[in-house]
């Protein structure tokens, strides 16, 4: 468990007393996120591992499905999946290896390659997402009211919009 943003039992044990320290409701919210995201991602990926895929393999085929012609640059891919190249050319290698996607050249660009979802790879996405779609409605939006969710889309939308504009920086 997450135990930096702690609120120390005294002030005066902090290593540093004036840091903004969470109060025991931020640290409620805090633990009760990380534990939701950890449980949930765990969750998610057992349920893929029947179609013998993991989140990062889900996360590439989505992306691919939805990008014109099925196809997407890997610098653009690594951006999109949060992956480094290299650990992109690694997983992509594997799912060569399966027959999800292969890597063609770019036109113009000798260096450049593309990441295509192949037919194989397309007919995975159909039968695996409405699979996938009804363990997330499951295991999360199910569990929240129209209000709810309304509201945790309020909360986190700017949160994830601060962190792609970090992200945009590094």
């Amino acid at each position: 468990m997450d135990t930096t943003a702690a609120v120390p039992a005294e002030a005066s044990d902090a290593p540093d007393p004036d840091a903004p320290w969470l109060t025991a409701a931020e640290q409620r919210l805090w633990r009760a996120h990380l534990e939701v995201s950890r449980l949930l991602m765990y969750q998610l990926e057992r349920e893929l591992q029947v179609y013998g895929l993991a989140t990062n393999d889900y996360t590439i085929l989505v992306e691919l499905s939805e990008a014109p012609m099925r196809r997407m640059r890997m610098t653009d891919l690594a951006t999109a999946t949060l992956q480094s190249k290299s650990r992109l050319s690694h997983q992509i290698t594997r799912m060569e290896t399966a027959g999800l996607v292969v890597r063609e050249g770019c036109p113009g660009d000798r260096r450049g390659l593309y990441a295509v979802l192949t037919e194989q790879g397309w007919d995975m996405m159909r039968r695996l997402a409405p699979t996938h779609v009804r363990s997330v409605r499951n295991h999360f939006i199910d569990r929240l009211d129209a209000d709810q969710i309304a509201s945790m889309y309020e909360a986190l939308a700017p949160i994830a919009e601060h962190l792609r504009e970090l992200r945009g920086r590094a």
